[in-house]
């Protein structure tokens, strides 16, 4: 990690989001679907791709707003690389899919989920060109995301990376855990 410094780090579990371990937003509810709804609307956003999203894609999605903001990182939209992880990838929409077609099958559905979408997602809202990367991991590593980020900085131009991990569990558990990272070479 010697050439990564980490300037701010977003948590959200049980209803909570904090920055930098400090409170920054506290939901009525733990309950995922309305904890995010709170969140969005805590945020002031308006976007509307984001009701197209499911609950792992806006656990991502609304994690990532929280850590780019007052951060002023907008005009180096080339040189932000982006780089999530999670364990179950898509399964929060594939359980959902498959719950949709128990009856009539459709192969119409278009899966929205967090590797293939929000990514792309932060990268259109901000307009960050840099590297983009998705690994699914056991669990959650914050060293070997590091690492991994370093060689990203020793071998690209990025002088800014969204690192972290996004997590939503079929028994309703979520986490989501964001890193800003800047390029000290």
């Amino acid at each position: 990690m010697e050439n990564n410094q980490i300037i701010k780090e977003v948590s959200i579990e049980h209803g909570k989001v904090l920055i930098n371990q400090s409170e920054f937003f506290t939901g009525e509810t733990s309950d995922l679907g309305p904890f995010l709804k709170s969140l969005y609307k805590q945020l002031n956003l308006k976007y509307n791709k984001y009701f197209k999203m499911d609950h792992l894609s806006k656990l991502g999605f609304l994690a990532s707003e929280v850590l780019l903001l007052n951060e002023g990182i907008a005009n180096e939209t080339d040189e932000v690389a982006i780089i999530l992880a999670n364990a179950s990838s898509s399964l929060h929409t594939d359980v959902k899919y498959q719950e949709s077609i128990a009856d009539i099958p459709s192969p119409s559905v278009f899966v929205y989920t967090l590797p293939n979408i929000v990514i792309g997602e932060i990268s259109i809202r901000n307009k960050f060109y840099g590297e983009h990367m998705f690994f699914v991991q056991p669990s959650y590593n914050k060293e070997e995301l590091l690492d991994y980020t370093t060689c990203l900085f020793n071998s690209t131009p990025c002088k800014y990376a969204i690192v972290g991990w996004v997590e939503v569990n079929r028994n309703g558990d979520y986490s989501a855990k964001l890193m800003l990272c800047q390029n000290k070479k």
